[in-house]
């Protein structure tokens, strides 16, 4: 007798791998299902993943879970400036004076008047509408520094991007399919808003050569970037409410 595979040639087959189909197959659908039953309690539901293919909504719901925590912060700042000024202490009393000297400057106090509102957004085409490169159809970091620093040299009393008062310490950067301002993400449109003489802020904007050339960019039909400006009866800058601490890089002893 011959023995090939496990099954003897010329006599009775073996019965050793039927016995461990029998014990494996048992075994194997058991686990599958337990692995189901834990990704349908994981998910509750819900896909695993989710945001993944959406990164604009990814962003969205990023910007609105930190406007809940910054709106949080604000009203727990509330409840510690009025405890402050309840108390009867003269050093208190001098620090908050000094504080209140240079709240205004800092960007810690609310700002309102007329103004200026720019708004840029990525174009409507896409790679199969035109042959200009990417790079041309969507807003960058840069774009939107031109406009508030064109805001700010027209004598700007506030200026604000998405609602968000800018303070000597903001930077704006582009990262991904978003803008990242006071490291929160957000997608355009964006919307650059200041207080100041209207007038003088729109010949500021309009005289800055490398808007120029981006509103001519505008129009072109194989680009359409977004842009928009519109003069304002009224303009609110809200006070500046993040973190006021420096983040800054230590050389390694």
């Amino acid at each position: 007798m011959r023995e090939r595979s496990g099954i003897v040639v010329g006599g009775t087959p073996s019965t050793e791998r039927p016995r461990a189909w029998r014990v494996l197959t048992p075994a194997v659908v058991l686990l599958s299902g337990t692995l189901f039953a834990v990704s349908a309690v994981n998910s509750d539901g819900t896909d695993l993943r989710p945001g993944i293919t959406d990164l604009v909504g990814l962003v969205s719901s990023e910007a609105d879970e930190y406007e809940r925590l910054r709106s949080r912060v604000a009203d727990l700042t509330e409840e510690v400036n009025v405890l402050t000024s309840s108390l009867a202490d003269r050093d208190v009393a001098r620090v908050q004076g000094r504080i209140e000297e240079y709240a205004d400057p800092a960007g810690l106090v609310p700002v309102e008047g007329e103004g200026l509102t720019v708004t840029l957004t990525d174009s409507p085409l896409g790679d199969d509408d035109t042959d200009q490169p990417e790079r041309f159809l969507v807003v960058h970091q840069q774009d939107i520094q031109s406009v508030v620093n064109a805001m700010w040299r027209a004598g700007a009393e506030a200026v604000t991007i998405q609602g968000q008062r800018l303070i000597s310490t903001t930077g704006i950067k582009c990262e991904g399919p978003s803008v990242t301002l006071h490291g929160v993400p957000y997608p355009p449109p964006y919307v650059i808003s200041a207080v100041g003489d209207t007038a003088e802020l729109a010949a500021s904007v309009d005289g800055d050569r490398y808007l120029t050339q981006y509103r001519e960019q505008s129009e072109q039909d194989d680009i359409l970037i977004g842009w928009e400006m519109e003069a304002e009866s009224e303009v609110e800058a809200p006070p500046y409410a993040g973190l006021l601490d420096l983040s800054y890089a230590e050389p390694i002893a």
